[in-house]
């Protein structure tokens, strides 16, 4: 891979006043001043995501040269978002907790991402993640669930998805309290990604 490339995912139903999203930004700002010719490419998943059916299952499951051509559609923004990610050097995944949880964008999200014989494959020895040599950058935010303790499903789960799929080096960013709507806080923020980084 020559170009170095971070895959900044928005998972935050809000698209205004958005902690994790402002973060994230701050996360991208920083790693580009390390790597200035670092690309970028950005997913927005609230514009809206297909979820898995019974086509898409169906396809998954169809080896690739018996695939059909309604199997190929079927696959096809799957394969493009697997791209995506295959291309990465770097992934900062932005995550506001709902309920406990991530949004159901981002699991539709990892739904059509967590692909065998693409992001992981099963060996004699049980599964073996594909890709490998990534780092991400979780930035996660709930209202009243503190990250990390016993009601958060959300970071463990994220943790455990990249580790399955081979990205095993993940950091966690903790954006609940980061108000970027003063010069105070924003030199605060800006003072933990760049520890971070």
């Amino acid at each position: 891979m020559n170009q170095q490339t971070i895959l900044q995912i928005n998972s935050s139903g809000r698209l205004q006043g958005s902690s994790t999203r402002q973060l994230s930004d701050l996360v991208v700002q920083a790693l580009k001043v390390n790597q200035p010719d670092l690309s970028i490419v950005t997913r927005d998943l609230v514009t809206g995501l297909p979820f898995i059916d019974e086509q898409w299952i169906g396809a998954t499951f169809t080896p690739v040269e018996q695939r059909t051509e309604t199997h190929k559609e079927s696959l096809e923004f799957s394969d493009q978002l697997v791209v995506e990610l295959e291309q990465a050097s770097t992934i900062v995944i932005a995550s506001p907790i709902y309920n406990f949880s991530i949004p159901a964008v981002l699991k539709a999200w990892i739904d059509l991402v967590a692909r065998a014989q693409r992001t992981f494959r099963y060996t004699e020895n049980g599964p073996e993640g594909l890709l490998k040599d990534k780092k991400a950058y979780i930035v996660v935010a709930a209202g009243g669930v503190p990250i990390g303790s016993a009601m958060d499903f959300a970071t463990p789960y994220l943790k455990q998805v990249l580790g399955f799929i081979g990205i095993s080096d993940v950091t966690i960013i903790d954006a609940s309290n980061v108000n970027l709507n003063n010069d105070k806080q924003q030199d605060s923020a800006e003072k933990q990604v760049a520890e971070m980084i």
